[in-house]
């Protein structure tokens, strides 16, 4: 009688290397993005009527 040894599936290399990186932003803390964001952002609730103009 033949005996046979079931080896479990070999681990993906790749799937480990990826599951340690940290996900994020590239530059989170980037001053000339955040002015620009804050004035889109305060553009469209101008333009939207969910914000006065601060002259008025």
């Amino acid at each position: 009688m033949k005996i046979t040894v079931k080896l479990p599936k070999p681990r993906n290399p790749v799937a480990v290397a990826a599951k340690t990186r940290k996900a994020g932003s590239h530059a989170g803390e980037n001053p000339a993005r955040n002015a620009r964001r804050a004035a889109k952002q305060e553009l469209i609730a101008l333009l939207s009527g969910r914000k006065k103009p601060d002259g008025e």
